[in-house]
């Protein structure tokens, strides 16, 4: 009989293993520290959601929508879509559950999946994780101030020191529109000089043609420089705004780049925009990006809720620290492992472990029917600190560094809890 083929994981996902987890734990456990630390609280949203929510706030003609999004029909023939993006469900629980009727703004995060189809890469999944952080219910711009300045100081706790952050505001609904008569006007004059993927973006958002600049071919960017920039068109609430987001940077030492080319790919952002870019020198480079998104709520059917956030990479974020030689923390050890000598009686053994773990100490035994060299080998590779040889009638406890112990099996557990 043949051998059944081998099945594998889905291309574009990975899977994060045991020796991966103490630095991808690390990761997670600052995030969410320093999010308790800033206020936020966390949430969970389902994995799926209704289609229309990311159509209706991405845009039907972002690349989200068009060509990544994993949208299926159920049972009952909904349109249902694996979320591409934390901030629209995050809005629409904050809707569906009346929190706009809590004290504002509401501090909110989450670190999940999301699901997007594209051509995997280096730090580019189909299902990848990410931190997702929001604050909803207050225009301030010291908000967008803190949540950028929250994500600086994850980077330097991580040891990450090769990136820069790129700002820029990109107005909102009252000065927006005049820009793009000037940039749609511009873009016409100037359609030979554009390639194919930024003249689609033209029909269907003109402001998205600046989307993915670094991926662009050099002319097409050469020719962009050249356009006009929606900061030359800010209303003077938009420039007040950014003026105060900048001096509140400045106040707290984070150093960052005004990039008039930068406007994020989704339509659902207003105002302050900004990405922070590591060291990969590709199109994958961006570790976090986000900004505000002041009408999002209404557009899902809330009331007008201005909110800003931010969604960062957590597999970016290690590529990161790989790039810096940040060292992996130690695996967490075995603070005692039972080795079990011939004639010894298992269910004592078996109470003794449960005793220990109730007592809140990490213990193991051998479960594999090694003999006495090969259980004491174990307990060498699992770390463990200490290491009882049990016997028929007494026990030995070995520390290293330490004389060998005998002990009587009823006040061995007592003396492990010591």
């Amino acid at each position: 009989m043949s051998a059944r083929p081998r099945i594998e994981r889905p291309r574009g996902t990975h899977d994060v293993v045991p020796g991966e987890m103490p630095l991808w734990g690390r990761v997670t456990d600052e995030i969410e520290r320093l999010c308790g630390l800033y206020g936020f609280r966390r949430i969970i949203t389902p994995v799926f959601e209704d289609t229309a929510l990311f159509a209706r706030t991405s845009g039907e003609g972002s690349d989200v929508v068009q060509k990544e999004m994993y949208t299926f029909n159920d049972r009952s023939d909904r349109s249902l879509t694996l979320r591409p993006e934390g901030t629209a469900p995050i809005c629409r629980a904050y809707v569906e559950h009346g929190m706009h009727r809590e004290p504002q703004p509401l501090k909110l995060f989450t670190i999940a999946p999301m699901y997007r189809y594209g051509a995997p890469g280096r730090g580019r999944y189909r299902e990848h994780w990410q931190a997702s952080v929001e604050a909803i219910g207050s225009d301030d711009p010291s908000l967008d101030a803190e949540l950028i300045q929250l994500y600086d100081t994850l980077l330097g706790r991580l040891g990450v020191t090769r990136y820069h952050l790129e700002l820029n505001s990109i107005g909102c609904r009252e000065c927006r529109p005049a820009y793009l008569e000037r940039l749609h006007a511009w873009l016409a004059e100037n359609d030979h000089r554009l390639d194919e993927d930024t003249r689609a973006k033209v029909a269907v958002s003109p402001l998205r043609v600046f989307d993915n600049y670094l991926a662009k071919p050099p002319a097409v960017r050469e020719a962009l420089d050249e356009a006009p920039k929606i900061g030359e068109s800010l209303c003077v609430a938009c420039t007040t705004h950014f003026a105060a987001v900048r001096d509140d940077l400045d106040a707290t030492g984070v150093r960052y780049e005004l990039v008039p080319t930068l406007v994020r790919g989704l339509d659902y952002y207003t105002r302050t925009t900004f990405e922070f870019v590591g060291p990969l020198e590709n199109q994958n480079s961006t570790i976090t990006g986000g900004g505000r998104y002041d009408g999002l709520v209404e557009e899902i059917g809330g009331p007008p809720t201005p909110g800003v956030g931010f969604g960062a990479g957590i597999e970016r974020l290690l590529i990161a620290m790989d790039e810096e030689g940040v060292a992996p923390p130690p695996a967490p050890g075995v603070d005692v492992f039972f080795a079990i000598e011939d004639g010894a009686s298992r269910p004592f053994v078996a109470r003794s472990v449960a005793e220990l773990r109730r007592a809140g100490v990490a213990a193991e035994t051998e479960h594999a029917g090694r003999s006495l060299k090969g259980q004491l080998t174990q307990a060498g590779r699992l770390g463990a600190a200490k290491t009882v040889i049990v016997g028929p009638e007494t026990a030995t406890l070995r520390v290293p560094g330490a004389a060998d112990e005998t002990l009587s099996l009823d006040d061995l557990v007592a003396r492990l809890t010591a």
